[in-house]
């Protein structure tokens, strides 16, 4: 069932991807103040949520693993967290790009900002301490899954704790209807995109586990050098 069930989805997403770039360069009308530098809002806002999702599954799946010690939760965080860097950095490009835009300056020390980038350098730890720190290296990235999990609420609530430059969270439901649908297709878009490379990395992830208990059965039994 996945063999059909992933391509057909890759496909929807691809055709999904092409349709959310019509609506967002020719279906949604230039902003009064930003004019074509706010069409990076349709990819900064939907890949800062994925980020959230990444590290919430990330986490998650690290604190079953440290509790119940089986692979396949590991498996899970391992792929998470390395999605979680990936849309990480795409988030805060695009966020510099819209800055320069809005606030005429590439970056600012403000508490979203900041604590977005602690964000991504706790999962690019995470992905670092996995592919470097040898033997049990596993659990000790889990901690930092865990970590960062838990500043994906600080982040969402700063504009409501401290003054910044950041925009506040009710941006969304106040965008015109052409706007609004262009948004909600490029997060669907990003979502799918996410679900496959998710379940994509977890098989790699999985096989590679596999073969490396394979390995240290062999090498216990003798049976290898």
């Amino acid at each position: 069932m996945k063999r059909v069930l992933i391509p057909l989805l890759a496909v929807a997403t691809i055709g999904l991807l092409a349709w959310t770039q019509w609506l967002i360069f020719y279906g949604t009308p230039p902003d009064k103040l930003l004019f074509f530098n706010q069409k990076i809002f349709y990819y900064h806002v939907p890949n800062a949520i994925m980020v959230f999702v990444a590290v919430i599954v990330c986490g998650v799946s690290s604190l079953l693993y440290l509790k119940r010690r089986d692979g396949k939760y590991d498996d899970v965080a391992e792929a998470a967290g390395e999605l979680a860097v990936m849309y990480g950095a795409i988030m805060l490009i695009t966020g510099s790009i819209w800055g320069k835009a809005a606030w005429n300056v590439w970056w600012q020390w403000d508490a979203r900002l900041t604590t977005a980038l602690l964000l991504w350098m706790v999962m690019l730890g995470y992905v670092l301490v996995r592919k470097f720190a040898g033997p049990g290296s596993e659990r000790l990235a889990a901690g930092l899954a865990v970590f960062g999990m838990a500043d994906v609420p600080l982040i969402y609530f700063s504009v409501k704790i401290w003054r910044t430059l950041h925009p506040p969270t009710s941006v969304v439901p106040e965008l015109e209807s052409s706007m609004k649908l262009a948004f909600w297709m490029s997060f669907v878009t990003f979502t799918l995109m996410f679900v496959v490379l998710l379940v994509v990395r977890v098989s790699v992830a999985r096989q590679h586990r596999l073969l490396r208990e394979t390995r240290e059965r062999g090498l216990d039994a003798g049976l290898l050098e």
